[in-house]
């Protein structure tokens, strides 16, 4: 017997980014610069806390929405730092990592021939989350002359304004693009006009670097990296956004696997729906490490973030004294170096791995407008980045 596969299931490619991983562990001493995974561990005390709860026996399932407790100090915590306001006990979600929130989102506000337009490059999970809720994706790309940072023109040039659905990642994951307060607000009236809902995924919120505060209404916070702004503080966005946040990048809880999501009181009830028959509650063991975490943890969080800046900062130097031309990521923890002309992105990034066992991701793994680039991740020890960005200026010498 042979199962006969959904047509959804077959539209949709294997991950681009597993492909060079698969590569990769064939091969001894390899650099990996492809993973978007901190290389530390989460803060001891939200480890302490984890291992407490499982020596008392809590292992039992908690609330559908998360720990109570939990839902009271995310809303603190999205209040003080990015000046959102959300109530605990009706729009806020818990979920296991927030790309089970954004699943939810696609799953909860997406019907069959839905327009759903997603910013590029972008995470790679967007755009098979609406092939799954039977949407249409819409791609609008940004582009480097605009700091990848997304537009109006950008918009109305890829038809936006029949979408249904915006999706936005900023930071943005690959290319560690930000979008200040003045660069939002034009898309804010873009959006009312068009009547749009957005899907924010802040997810890299906490690593923001080198804001320009002219171009920032974010309030001042004691963090030592920049100043992220949601586009749901902005005027007549709350009511239409979804944000997604979690534990996984700025506490290193990848493993972990809890996210969030704000949102009004109807579509989180909406999204809950659909977590009550799939996933139940999020980890319980994971609530406790994160509880501990946002209650304890804001200093092992700066110094995190002030070690991706170190690494920011050396691996785009790096890359220029290499000549590699690269754009100027001020936030999440990637950059996004174009590669030398006489190669496309998978050629370069195969060519390196085979020839000098470094792992990037080639850019057209997050869409279209990702082509002759390529994903670098900085989450990784600055002694081994020194030792790859070698190894790709050994590379680079030799295919002058």
């Amino acid at each position: 017997m042979t199962f006969e596969l959904s047509d959804r299931v077959q539209t949709v490619p294997p991950s681009g980014i597993r492909r060079f991983f698969e590569i990769a562990e064939e091969r001894d001493e390899v650099i990996s610069l492809g993973v978007g995974e901190p290389d530390f561990a989460a803060p001891w005390a939200a480890r302490d806390a984890a291992i407490t709860s499982l020596e008392q026996g809590k292992t039992s399932y908690t609330a559908n929405r998360g720990k109570r407790d939990l839902r009271e100090a995310i809303a603190d915590y999205v209040a003080d730092r990015f000046d959102l306001g959300y109530d605990p006990d009706e729009e806020i979600i818990v979920t296991a990592g927030a790309s089970e929130a954004v699943d939810l989102a696609f799953r909860a506000f997406v019907d069959p021939g839905d327009t759903v337009a997603i910013a590029q490059p972008s995470y790679i999970s967007y755009e098979p989350g609406v092939i799954f809720a039977g949407g249409e994706v819409l791609p609008v790309p940004t582009r480097e002359e605009d700091d990848f940072r997304l537009t109006v023109d950008g918009l109305e040039r890829a038809g936006a304004a029949d979408a249904d659905m915006l999706v936005l990642c900023y930071p943005n994951n690959p290319t560690g693009a930000i979008m200040p307060a003045a660069d939002l607000e034009p898309i804010a009236d873009f959006v009312r006009e068009h009547d749009l809902t957005v899907l924010s995924d802040e997810i890299y919120a906490e690593l923001t670097y080198d804001v320009d505060e002219s171009h920032s209404s974010a309030r001042k916070t004691e963090s030592s990296g920049g100043e992220h702004t949601s586009i749901a503080t902005l005027e007549g966005m709350r009511e239409r956004t979804i944000v997604f946040n979690g534990f996984s990048k700025a506490h290193a809880m990848t493993g972990l696997r809890l996210g969030y999501a704000l949102g009004p009181a109807d579509a989180i009830g909406a999204m809950n729906k659909i977590h009550q028959y799939t996933m139940l509650s999020a980890p319980t063991t994971a609530q406790y490490a994160a509880l501990e975490a946002l209650d304890s943890c804001a200093n092992d969080v700066r110094e995190m973030v002030d070690q991706y800046d170190r690494r920011r900062q050396f691996v785009l130097s790096r890359f220029r004294e290499i000549g590699m031309d690269v754009f100027e990521a001020k936030g999440a923890f990637y950059c996004f170096p174009e590669v030398p002309e006489g190669f496309t992105a998978e050629e370069f990034a195969e060519a390196l791995l085979r020839e000098q066992g470094v792992a990037v991701v080639p850019g057209d793994v997050f869409g279209g407008s990702g082509e002759g680039h390529l994903r670098v991740s900085y989450a990784t020890g600055l002694e081994e980045l020194r030792q790859a960005l070698n190894r790709i200026e050994a590379f680079v010498d030799e295919h002058a």
